[in-house]
Protein backbone atom coordinates (compact mmCIF):
# COMPACT_ATOMS: atom_id res chain seq x y z
CA UNK A 1 0.00 0.00 0.00
CA UNK A 2 1.19 3.34 -1.57
CA UNK A 3 0.60 6.47 0.62
CA UNK A 4 -0.23 4.27 3.96
CA UNK A 5 -2.37 7.35 6.12
CA UNK A 6 -1.51 6.18 9.61
CA UNK A 7 -2.64 7.99 13.12
CA UNK A 8 0.22 7.51 15.80
CA UNK A 9 -0.97 6.76 19.23
CA UNK A 10 1.62 8.37 21.87
CA UNK A 11 1.57 9.07 25.80
CA UNK A 12 5.38 10.80 26.54
CA UNK A 13 8.09 12.17 24.59
CA UNK A 14 7.59 10.90 21.24
CA UNK A 15 10.97 9.73 20.31
CA UNK A 16 9.56 6.86 18.46
CA UNK A 17 7.03 9.24 16.49
CA UNK A 18 10.12 11.27 15.45
CA UNK A 19 11.70 8.45 13.67
CA UNK A 20 8.82 7.96 12.10
CA UNK A 21 8.48 11.57 11.05
CA UNK A 22 12.45 11.92 9.79
CA UNK A 23 12.47 8.73 8.05
CA UNK A 24 8.73 10.20 6.10
CA UNK A 25 10.79 13.49 5.37
CA UNK A 26 13.82 11.79 4.09
CA UNK A 27 12.65 9.43 1.46
CA UNK A 28 10.81 10.46 -1.46
CA UNK A 29 9.29 6.79 -1.75
CA UNK A 30 8.28 6.71 1.61
CA UNK A 31 5.24 3.62 1.82
CA UNK A 32 3.30 5.74 4.65
CA UNK A 33 2.22 9.67 5.53
CA UNK A 34 1.24 10.53 9.38
CA UNK A 35 -1.59 12.21 8.67
CA UNK A 36 -3.01 12.74 12.89
CA UNK A 37 -1.15 12.29 16.17
CA UNK A 38 -2.86 11.14 19.17
CA UNK A 39 -2.16 11.26 22.61
CA UNK A 40 -3.90 10.03 26.20
CA UNK A 41 -1.94 13.04 28.02
CA UNK A 42 -2.51 16.72 27.00
CA UNK A 43 1.64 17.20 28.25
CA UNK A 44 3.16 14.49 25.87
CA UNK A 45 5.80 16.30 24.29
CA UNK A 46 5.18 14.05 21.48
CA UNK A 47 1.91 16.40 20.63
CA UNK A 48 4.95 18.98 20.00
CA UNK A 49 6.99 17.19 17.99
CA UNK A 50 3.97 16.55 15.41
CA UNK A 51 2.91 20.21 15.63
CA UNK A 52 6.87 20.82 15.05
CA UNK A 53 6.14 18.77 11.53
CA UNK A 54 2.77 20.43 10.79
CA UNK A 55 0.82 17.12 11.52
CA UNK A 56 -2.44 17.67 13.44
CA UNK A 57 -2.30 16.98 16.49
CA UNK A 58 -5.35 15.59 18.95
CA UNK A 59 -5.90 15.03 22.56
CA UNK A 60 -8.24 12.08 23.72
CA UNK A 61 -7.99 11.60 27.29
CA UNK A 62 -10.49 10.55 30.36
CA UNK A 63 -11.24 14.56 31.26
CA UNK A 64 -11.54 15.33 27.34
CA UNK A 65 -13.88 12.81 26.55
CA UNK A 66 -16.13 11.99 29.45
CA UNK A 67 -15.71 15.26 31.17
CA UNK A 68 -13.81 15.84 34.73
CA UNK A 69 -16.93 14.92 36.87
CA UNK A 70 -17.16 11.50 34.83
CA UNK A 71 -13.96 10.52 34.34
CA UNK A 72 -13.34 10.78 38.40
CA UNK A 73 -16.03 8.22 38.94
CA UNK A 74 -15.83 5.75 35.98
CA UNK A 75 -13.29 2.78 36.27
CA UNK A 76 -10.16 1.94 34.12
CA UNK A 77 -12.21 -0.27 31.77
CA UNK A 78 -14.94 2.41 31.11
CA UNK A 79 -11.88 5.37 30.07
CA UNK A 80 -10.08 2.88 28.38
CA UNK A 81 -13.33 1.84 25.76
CA UNK A 82 -14.40 5.94 26.12
CA UNK A 83 -11.02 6.63 24.75
CA UNK A 84 -10.60 4.05 22.39
CA UNK A 85 -13.88 5.10 20.63
CA UNK A 86 -12.93 8.56 20.87
CA UNK A 87 -9.97 7.94 18.83
CA UNK A 88 -11.72 5.01 16.27
CA UNK A 89 -13.72 8.40 15.68
CA UNK A 90 -10.70 10.43 14.50
CA UNK A 91 -9.42 7.83 12.62
CA UNK A 92 -12.40 6.91 10.48
CA UNK A 93 -12.70 10.36 9.75
CA UNK A 94 -9.36 11.28 8.57
CA UNK A 95 -9.39 8.07 6.48
CA UNK A 96 -6.73 6.20 8.37
CA UNK A 97 -5.70 3.42 6.83
CA UNK A 98 -3.58 2.09 10.06
CA UNK A 99 -2.98 2.82 13.08
CA UNK A 100 0.56 3.00 15.16
CA UNK A 101 1.08 2.37 19.15
CA UNK A 102 4.67 4.22 19.46
CA UNK A 103 5.08 4.37 23.30
CA UNK A 104 1.40 4.83 23.93
CA UNK A 105 0.66 3.71 27.70
CA UNK A 106 -3.03 2.44 27.40
CA UNK A 107 -4.56 -0.62 25.95
CA UNK A 108 -7.08 0.08 23.14
CA UNK A 109 -11.00 -1.99 23.68
CA UNK A 110 -13.88 -2.24 21.94
CA UNK A 111 -14.75 -1.46 18.88
CA UNK A 112 -11.12 -0.26 17.46
CA UNK A 113 -10.25 -3.66 17.74
CA UNK A 114 -12.66 -5.05 15.69
CA UNK A 115 -12.96 -2.06 12.78
CA UNK A 116 -8.69 -1.70 12.35
CA UNK A 117 -8.41 -5.91 12.72
CA UNK A 118 -4.85 -6.20 11.01
CA UNK A 119 -4.24 -2.58 10.87
CA UNK A 120 -2.93 -2.09 14.16
CA UNK A 121 0.83 -2.33 15.62
CA UNK A 122 2.75 -1.53 18.55
CA UNK A 123 5.88 -1.19 19.79
CA UNK A 124 7.14 -3.77 22.94
CA UNK A 125 10.37 -2.59 24.75
CA UNK A 126 11.43 -6.78 25.20
CA UNK A 127 11.85 -9.32 23.21
CA UNK A 128 8.49 -10.98 23.45
CA UNK A 129 6.20 -13.09 24.23
CA UNK A 130 8.91 -12.99 27.24
CA UNK A 131 8.02 -9.85 29.51
CA UNK A 132 4.65 -9.33 27.53
CA UNK A 133 1.12 -8.54 29.19
CA UNK A 134 -0.32 -6.52 32.07
CA UNK A 135 2.18 -4.38 33.85
CA UNK A 136 5.32 -4.71 31.20
CA UNK A 137 5.64 -1.41 30.03
CA UNK A 138 8.48 1.33 30.29
CA UNK A 139 10.96 0.96 33.28
CA UNK A 140 8.62 -2.04 34.63
CA UNK A 141 9.70 -4.36 31.68
CA UNK A 142 13.48 -3.54 31.95
CA UNK A 143 13.75 -4.09 35.55
CA UNK A 144 12.29 -7.31 34.93
CA UNK A 145 14.88 -8.19 32.31
CA UNK A 146 17.40 -8.17 34.42
CA UNK A 147 15.71 -9.17 37.84
CA UNK A 148 15.25 -12.29 35.29
CA UNK A 149 18.66 -12.69 34.56
CA UNK A 150 18.94 -12.33 31.08
CA UNK A 151 21.37 -12.15 28.67
CA UNK A 152 19.73 -10.22 25.54
CA UNK A 153 16.43 -8.32 25.78
CA UNK A 154 15.16 -5.71 22.66
CA UNK A 155 12.21 -4.59 21.24
CA UNK A 156 9.33 -6.01 19.86
CA UNK A 157 6.87 -5.03 17.35
CA UNK A 158 3.65 -6.88 16.40
CA UNK A 159 0.08 -7.11 15.40
CA UNK A 160 -2.60 -5.74 18.06
CA UNK A 161 -5.20 -7.86 18.94
CA UNK A 162 -7.68 -8.63 21.84
CA UNK A 163 -4.83 -9.73 24.22
CA UNK A 164 -2.48 -8.07 25.42
CA UNK A 165 0.89 -7.81 23.60
CA UNK A 166 -0.46 -11.06 22.28
CA UNK A 167 -0.70 -10.40 18.57
CA UNK A 168 1.78 -11.73 15.63
CA UNK A 169 5.06 -10.41 15.81
CA UNK A 170 6.30 -8.60 12.73
CA UNK A 171 10.12 -7.31 13.90
CA UNK A 172 12.36 -8.00 16.45
CA UNK A 173 15.83 -6.04 17.47
CA UNK A 174 18.18 -8.04 19.67
CA UNK A 175 20.74 -5.90 22.36
CA UNK A 176 22.89 -7.87 25.11
CA UNK A 177 22.37 -7.39 28.39
CA UNK A 178 26.33 -6.48 30.19
CA UNK A 179 26.38 -7.49 33.93
CA UNK A 180 26.65 -4.03 35.08
CA UNK A 181 23.57 -2.57 33.45
CA UNK A 182 20.80 -0.69 35.42
CA UNK A 183 17.37 -0.26 33.43
CA UNK A 184 18.52 3.26 32.58
CA UNK A 185 21.84 2.03 30.62
CA UNK A 186 19.92 -0.78 29.00
CA UNK A 187 16.97 1.29 28.18
CA UNK A 188 19.36 3.91 26.61
CA UNK A 189 21.02 0.12 24.47
CA UNK A 190 17.68 -0.47 23.38
CA UNK A 191 16.51 2.91 22.01
CA UNK A 192 18.11 3.62 19.01
CA UNK A 193 16.86 -0.35 17.91
CA UNK A 194 13.10 0.67 18.49
CA UNK A 195 13.63 3.70 16.25
CA UNK A 196 15.08 1.58 13.52
CA UNK A 197 12.13 -1.45 14.78
CA UNK A 198 9.60 1.79 14.48
CA UNK A 199 10.39 2.25 10.86
CA UNK A 200 10.46 -1.29 9.54
CA UNK A 201 7.11 -2.89 11.43
CA UNK A 202 5.14 0.66 9.49
CA UNK A 203 7.05 -0.14 6.24
CA UNK A 204 6.20 -4.26 6.52
CA UNK A 205 2.23 -3.54 7.49
CA UNK A 206 2.27 -0.95 4.64
CA UNK A 207 3.61 -4.26 2.34
CA UNK A 208 0.99 -6.71 4.08
CA UNK A 209 -1.77 -4.33 3.72
CA UNK A 210 -0.98 -3.57 0.02
CA UNK A 211 -1.00 -7.70 -0.51
CA UNK A 212 -4.11 -7.68 0.98
CA UNK A 213 -5.67 -5.38 -1.84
Amino acid sequence: MKNMKIAVLVSGGGTNLQALIDYEKANPDCPYHIELVVSNTKSAYALERAKNAGIQAEVRSPYSVLGKENAEKADRDTKRIAISDAILDLCLSHKIDAIVLAGYLSVLGGKIIEEYSGRIINLHPALLPKFGGVGMWGHNVHEAVLAAGEKESGCTVHLVDSGCDTGKILVQKKVPVLPDDTPDSLYARIAPEEHKAMVEGVCMLSEILGGNN
